[in-house]
């Protein structure tokens, strides 16, 4: 059987045939899932009946580590393969919110339960499409993307540790900013003391680059140092999102970390020198 129609039922819970004819005609499962649910003559179809406690139980048991009441690291990568997402996809930072994961790979029976329920997902075909609608979500929505984005330092971060390990944090970066840029959840918003000066920001882009992530590895790794705090990781994305693409309307005086002031500098000496 087709996986994407067996993901459309089972979010829909239409039938195989119903389920092929808006798949026929929308392709992807995401859209097709919306039309289905925004179309007033598909309402005799009956829709899904409530998530099953007892589905979820049986999945997390199928999963967790026989030792411990959690699923583990080596449940979670079984969970991926059924699921057939890479372990290092984007999305899965989306599920680790909303599952509240305590740490990396792990699930709680609590979080898992009342992640899934409110996904509407009690099966492996509609976590499946419970996915896809989270990778659009975390792509298009700013509020959503920043809930994920703040949760992740979080969750990733060691016990005891008050910083994320510099590799550690340069890998959710790399995940997390190219695709809020890509889906819009991060757009460029004028800074309040550039609206407040009247900035002319003609020529200067939309804001933030793709090739600038790189160029805050680059300085990260120059300038050295072991660790992240909280407050440059969560400043970061409200700098990402307001910063002009010349780094023109950076204000100094405002309460940035200073890790942002010195990699202004060294971004507008690489702009100076030809961006390279």
């Amino acid at each position: 059987m087709d996986p994407k129609i067996e993901q459309f039922v089972g979010v829909t819970g239409v039938s195989h045939r119903d389920a092929r004819r808006f798949l026929d005609k929308y392709k992807r499962v995401d859209i097709a899932i919306d039309a289905y649910y925004n179309d007033p003559n598909a309402a005799a179809p009956p829709r899904p009946a409530a998530v099953s406690t007892t589905k979820l139980n049986q999945l997390f048991d199928q999963y967790k580590d026989p030792d411990s009441e959690e699923i583990t690291v080596d449940g979670t990568i079984k969970l991926c393969e059924d699921l057939r997402v890479d372990p290092e996809d984007v999305v899965l930072l989306a599920v680790a919110y909303d599952l509240k994961s305590p740490r990396m790979g792990e699930w709680s029976r609590k979080g898992w339960l009342e992640g899934w329920k409110a996904l509407g997902a009690d099966t492996i075909p509609a976590m499946q499409a419970s996915l896809t609608r989270l990778r659009e979500r975390l792509g298009s929505d700013s509020a959503y993307f920043q809930q994920v984005y703040n949760y992740t330092f979080d969750f990733s971060r060691p016990a005891g540790q008050r910083s994320l390990a510099l590799d550690m944090a340069q890998g959710f970066w790399g995940l997390l900013i190219p695709h809020g840029l890509e889906g819009g959840a991060i757009t460029h918003i004028a800074s309040a003391q550039a609206e407040e000066d009247d900035v002319d920001m003609t020529g200067t882009g939309e804001g933030w680059k793709e090739a600038y992530t790189q160029w805050w590895f680059d300085f990260l790794n120059e300038k050295g140092g072991k660790g992240v705090s909280k407050d440059t990781w969560q400043m970061f994305l409200e700098f990402v999102r307001t910063i002009d693409a010349r780094f023109e309307t950076y204000d100094a005086e405002a309460a940035w970390p200073s890790t942002l002031d010195d990699f202004v500098d060294y971004a507008k000496g690489r702009l100076a020198s030809g961006g390279a």
